[in-house]
């Protein structure tokens, strides 16, 4: 009995041992909450990169859209460090974002990604059980087949006249008028408040109630990378620029007498004999900003409209001088060499310019020399009294013909 019972307890002994292990290996059938099993817990062995750390997007993922999140995420312990660098356009940039206060996942300050750009995630991680592990991943984001940029009116580090308005035309049709309204920034220095007004669906203007005041220096930021102006097409700029707004010139032509006032802080500089529109072929009435300014130039009636019956212009001058731009649509103040200078100051004979006398080639003494060399772009030119309508607001920078209620109710942004 005594050998039988030695031997029962060494058999139980052996038992005990067989169902301990097995229920060791029981639980290690099982799953962890952070992805890991029992058995690699018992065993002290760390967890598998890509299950301690968890990045969305996928690492190599593609076409990645830009309302997508970005997010690194630990589901046991807490993260040590993040960087993730962004290539675009031939240029890294860390991404700026923060590390949550549990310290389970990091976000960006800018939730939304940009578009064709490269990203490169760098996470380190710390589990519960003090294993630290790192994980490098990389995604690239959706490049789109349609882009718009927005060509902008005046030039960087002009400097204009007290009437300029920053005016951007769109190379598509904006649809989204609010985001891209929203991603252009129009401040003054000293500071007076500008509005946006919209032309149609291509075109977005920027005034203050007022004239600018000389000396202010003009700040436009454009923030259109990356910005759905219209289904499928994104913007392409991110570019900052300034202006400088020169002396105080307002220029009223009256057509009915035949003569310009130029008039410089209030003071009047002269009055010069002008030929304005004949009467057939009146001059616009209202504000008109001058945009271009070109010494010499050829003015072909055809290309506005004045046409004979064999399709050629009804004029066509190669070597117009002295020559301001004043519409979209063709009228400008020139000087005029080919006109009776005794036309001047009494008669109006033109297809709808202002002319001033000058010679062949232009002259700095003459008359429209004189107004040309004391000229800047941005400049106002009225003209009254003529026998036409008011000049339209978008018929170049015409936007002074309207009141500020009508400015501002043009605004997309409510």
């Amino acid at each position: 009995m005594r050998h039988v019972t030695g031997r029962a307890r060494r058999a139980g002994v052996a038992l005990a041992a067989v169902l301990t292990w097995a229920g060791l290996l029981a639980g290690a059938a099982g799953c962890s909450g952070d992805g890991r099993s029992g058995l690699d817990r018992v065993l002290g062995k760390p967890p598998a990169p890509e299950d301690a750390i968890r990045v969305t997007p996928r690492d190599g993922a593609r076409e990645v859209r830009p309302g997508q999140a970005l997010r690194v995420r630990v589901p046991d312990g807490r993260l040590e460090s993040v960087k993730v660098v962004r290539s675009q356009d031939a240029q890294e940039a860390e991404v700026p974002g923060r590390i949550s206060a549990d310290g389970r996942s990091w976000s960006p300050r800018d939730g939304r990604l940009a578009l064709a750009a490269r990203y490169e995630v760098d996470a380190v991680a710390v589990d519960g059980d003090g294993h630290r592990s790192a994980r490098h991943t990389t995604f690239t984001t959706h490049v789109p087949e349609e882009r718009f940029i927005g060509y902008v009116t005046p030039e960087n580090r002009a400097t204009v006249g007290t009437g300029m308005i920053v005016s951007l035309e769109f190379n598509r049709e904006i649809e989204n008028r609010a985001a891209v309204e929203r991603a252009v920034r129009v401040t003054a220095d000293p500071a007076v408040e500008v509005r946006p007004h919209w032309f149609g669906t291509s075109r977005l203007d920027f005034r203050p109630e007022h004239y600018w005041k000389p000396g202010t220096r003009v700040t436009v930021s454009l923030r259109f990378r990356d910005v759905e102006g219209a289904p499928g097409v994104y913007g392409l700029q991110y570019r900052t620029f300034s202006f400088d707004v020169g002396r105080h010139q307002v220029s009223v032509v009256d057509a009915a007498e035949h003569t310009m006032r130029v008039r410089r802080e209030g003071e009047l500089l002269a009055t010069v004999p002008i030929t304005a529109g004949a009467p057939k072929t009146t001059t616009y009435n209202g504000k008109m900003v001058v945009t271009e300014m070109l010494d010499v130039t050829r003015m072909n009636g055809a290309t506005v409209g004045f046409k004979k019956k064999n399709g050629k212009g009804e004029y066509d001058i190669p070597d117009v001088p002295h020559a301001m731009r004043l519409t979209e649509s063709g009228t400008f103040l020139h000087g005029n060499y080919w006109a009776s200078p005794e036309a001047f100051g009494r008669v109006n004979l033109s297809h709808g310019c202002v002319g001033l006398r000058d010679v062949k080639g232009g002259g700095a003494d003459t008359p429209a020399g004189w107004f040309f060399d004391r000229s800047l772009i941005g400049d106002v030119v009225e003209v009254v009294h003529s026998k036409d309508k008011t000049v339209a607001p978008d018929n170049g920078l015409g936007g002074w013909n309207m009141n500020w209620r009508e400015w501002t109710a043009g605004s997309a942004v409510n």
